[in-house]
């Protein structure tokens, strides 16, 4: 007796492939748009944050941070007032420590929101005090070059952001820069928080992209 053997036409073969075609599409396209949207938040911390630069300017003619009449333009206490040298003094990365701050760098925040321009808490003593990027590292602001090898690197301040994936950052830097990560007014400056500035990393490639770096822009 012969025996009929079931199994799969080849339409029907067909149909399952492109299914599986599609889901693998939308799967990787998904992961496009996630990406994309984290460069794009990325990229909006970089053109924010001179934002409230300039508007405290405008308002009170002095930097927020360096600002040595504070107290009186937005009712802060006078130990947060700036020296008025027309430069964010301290480390971009400078933090509260005992609940209070200690740099201009650290007192930008403070000035900032206090004055509404940016969003957050004003106690100093929070663990939230200092702002983070859309990767959950932190970011910074400061008069002083983070770079300190030869040449220098100048700007009149520099915005740092930390804990950003390399493929992120050469998505960044094609957006807002000259595409090389070692060049430009944005470049990787070290790994994650910096531990040394004497020379910058090469121009980042495909090799680094899951690796972490700390990047800045300067203005």
């Amino acid at each position: 007796m012969n025996r009929q053997q079931s199994g799969f036409t080849l339409v029907e073969i067909a149909i399952v492939l492109v299914i599986i075609g599609l889901l693998l599409g939308g799967v990787l396209k998904g992961q496009e748009l996630i990406n994309s949207a984290k460069v794009k938040n990325l990229a909006n911390d970089f053109r924010t944050i001179p934002t409230f630069v300039y508007a405290y300017q405008d308002k009170f003619r002095a930097l927020p941070g360096d600002d040595r009449a504070a107290d009186a333009h937005i009712g802060v206490a006078a130990a947060t007032n700036g020296n008025g040298d027309g430069r964010i003094g301290g480390n971009w990365n400078d933090v509260p420590a005992g609940g209070a701050c200690a740099s201009e760098a650290c007192n930008f925040w403070l000035h900032v929101r206090v004055a509404n321009l940016a969003t957050g808490t004003t106690d100093q003593a929070s663990a939230d005090y200092t702002p983070r990027n859309a990767e959950g590292g932190v970011m910074g602001v400061t008069g002083v070059s983070p770079f300190t090898g030869a040449g220098g690197w100048a700007g009149n301040y520099f915005v740092c952001s930390t804990g950003i994936q390399g493929r992120f950052i050469r998505q960044l830097d094609l957006a807002m820069d000259d595409g090389a990560t070692n060049t430009g007014n944005v470049r990787v400056i070290c790994q994650n928080t910096c531990a040394s500035t004497a020379a910058f990393p090469a121009a980042l490639t495909v090799a680094e992209d899951a690796n972490l770096y700390t990047v800045c822009s300067s203005y």
